[in-house]
């Protein structure tokens, strides 16, 4: 009887291994469908809006995604290539007005900020850059332009591997979006690193969109993109 109790034992807990692996391989099948979906599906929104430099159509607006900024306050060497672009989109006069929207989490660190600095430096007039101090993600970033800012047509400016969710999530609000990606750091590891992250993003955008939240802070209506446009 004690044989027979731990041959049943024995043939119990291979079911059960055999059924975690079973669950294990479902759920990465499911998760690797869901990815694949998501990427498709923003790609496919953000097609035919794309553009080279040269090529992008006039907007009121450069939207600036950020991305880190260096211990002693400086962009880093992404962001910077996103701001360049961004300068240069405003020099050629096809933008009027650049926001730029990132993380303001804490007090000791300040994407927004940081990337006045840059611009200002660079010759773009104060009054010609807004900060938007809540873009803590991109969904964010694009649900504020439009709800905040009042954004109805932009040029959106980041990597190019991550410009395809970025121009869908913002012509998902609503938002008339274009894009230029950038390149000229693809030399760096973290393009590696950011082109896998955007399977896992785009999953967490499809996410956002069906779930409909709203981003992490609203608030009243801000005049700074208006004013902008309006300046000399």
């Amino acid at each position: 009887m004690r044989g027979w109790s731990g041959v049943v034992k024995r043939w119990w807990n291979v079911r059960r291994v055999r059924w975690a692996l079973i669950a294990v391989a479902a759920c990465a099948v499911l998760a690797t469908v869901g990815s694949v979906a998501s990427v498709a599906w923003l790609r496919s929104g953000a097609e035919g809006h794309i553009f080279t430099e040269t090529d992008v159509p006039e907007a009121p607006v450069a939207l600036v995604l950020g991305t880190k900024v260096d211990a002693d306050g400086t962009p880093s060497a992404f962001l910077t290539a996103r701001l360049e672009l961004a300068q240069r989109l405003f020099a050629a006069g096809k933008v009027r007005a650049i926001l730029v929207s990132g993380d303001n989490m804490h007090a000791d660190y300040n994407e927004p900020e940081a990337m006045r600095r840059w611009l200002v430096d660079q010759g773009v007039p104060t009054g010609k850059v807004v900060l938007d101090y809540a873009g803590f993600d991109t969904y964010d970033s694009c649900a504020r332009a439009k709800r905040i800012f009042g954004v109805d047509r932009l040029t959106v400016v980041t990597q190019s591997f991550h410009l395809p969710r970025a121009v869908a999530l913002c012509r998902h609000f609503g938002i008339e979006a274009n894009g230029v990606g950038d390149d000229t750091v693809r030399r760096y590891a973290k393009w590696r690193i950011g082109s896998t992250r955007e399977y896992g993003a785009s999953v967490k955008a499809a996410v956002d969109v069906l779930s409909g939240r709203d981003p992490a802070h609203l608030g009243r209506r801000e005049t700074g993109v208006d004013d902008a446009l309006r300046a000399g």
